[in-house]
């Protein structure tokens, strides 16, 4: 996503939102879980990353690099190892970890990827090896953002990375079977949903708030859907912004996603799941994940009561007629 680095630099984590108020301060969560832990992966220096066996207390542990992968300054020359929105996905044997280099409001951007065979610090087989990038724009080339990755495979297994910000909305390219290299003979790629953009924008220009205010993509697999959830409007402006998280489906993993309203998601439809209240501000970059039978919104906000940086929130999905719907009140 499109977010200022100054947000990330304290990181300290205490509890979740699942009974009390959140005061894990955290930027663009995704999470997992190895055996009995979770682990929460999240948009700051070398890629941040939490633990914890509750879901409500975590643990800051190192982060997933050192110092960033020498490929990274050339496509970002003055990149400071903030990486941005990684996604988190474990396949057969081995987690991969995609995450996003980039500069605040341009698309000189690419999504990379490393592998580990474990998340476990203390195990000796952890080590995060880097693989480089997989997708990568250009600007004056692109009106794409190569950010914001999320993995899925569809009904045949085949893998499909999502990703984009602002400029023409969000893509949706097909992956070698390794997850790490851009599926060929031919490309298979797809724009998935966007919003109005003014035509006379110039072509480096990401947009505003009112034009192409649209980012992180996530597909959620449910009852024969592809759910694509999706933020809109303005992030990373403190309580001045005005995220929000809406919800499209679609029978293909490739689309049409379509709302409540039968509105086609690349038409600038998408169905509410969450916004603002008097509790919390700006709520998005959201992931979807089925822990022990029960589906979860993992996404961060501002609270209202707190000027410090945006929070982890987690809630439990009701499902009702078949679209995803949450409560923001804590529980």
């Amino acid at each position: 996503m499109l977010k200022l680095v100054g947000l990330f630099l304290l990181m300290a984590f205490a509890s979740s939102a699942l009974a009390q108020r959140s005061s894990t301060d955290i930027h663009d969560p995704v999470m997992i879980k190895q055996d009995s832990t979770y682990y929460v992966f999240a948009t700051g220096w070398g890629i941040s990353v939490k633990s914890s066996t509750d879901m409500e207390k975590w643990s800051r542990q190192k982060p997933v690099f050192a110092k960033a992968p020498e490929w990274t300054s050339e496509v970002v020359p003055d990149f400071n190892n903030v990486e941005w929105a990684p996604d988190i996905t474990k396949h057969e044997d081995t987690y991969y970890l995609y995450y996003s280099v980039s500069e605040f409001g341009k698309n000189n951007s690419a999504i990379g990827v490393a592998t580990n065979k474990t998340l476990d610090p203390d195990d000796s087989n952890y080590q995060w090896t880097d693989h480089g990038p997989v997708v990568q724009s250009v600007p004056g080339r692109d009106l794409w953002n190569a950010i914001d990755p999320n993995l899925t495979f569809d009904e045949n297994g085949t893998p499909w990375l999502s990703f984009g910000s602002y400029w023409l909305g969000l893509k949706l390219v097909r992956l070698k079977d390794n997850l790490i290299e851009i599926a060929e003979n031919p490309q298979t790629w797809h724009t998935i949903a966007k919003r109005h953009r003014d035509w006379k924008m110039e072509p480096r220009d990401a947009g505003n708030s009112m034009s192409s205010d649209i980012e992180a993509p996530f597909i959620f697999k449910k009852n024969g859907y592809y759910y694509l959830f999706a933020s809109w409007d303005q992030c990373c402006s403190g309580k001045e912004s005005t995220y929000k998280i809406v919800v499209g489906r679609s029978k293909d993993i490739t689309g049409p996603y379509i709302d409540k309203e039968n509105e086609k998601m690349i038409h600038g439809g998408g169905s509410l799941v969450a916004k603002g209240n008097d509790e919390w501000v700006a709520v998005g970059h959201q992931a979807v994940y089925t822990f022990d039978g029960i589906d979860y919104l993992i996404f961060h906000g501002y609270d209202n009561s707190d000027e410090g940086d945006s929070k982890l929130i987690i809630r439990k999905i009701t499902w009702q007629n078949g679209w995803p719907t949450i409560s923001l009140d804590e529980s």
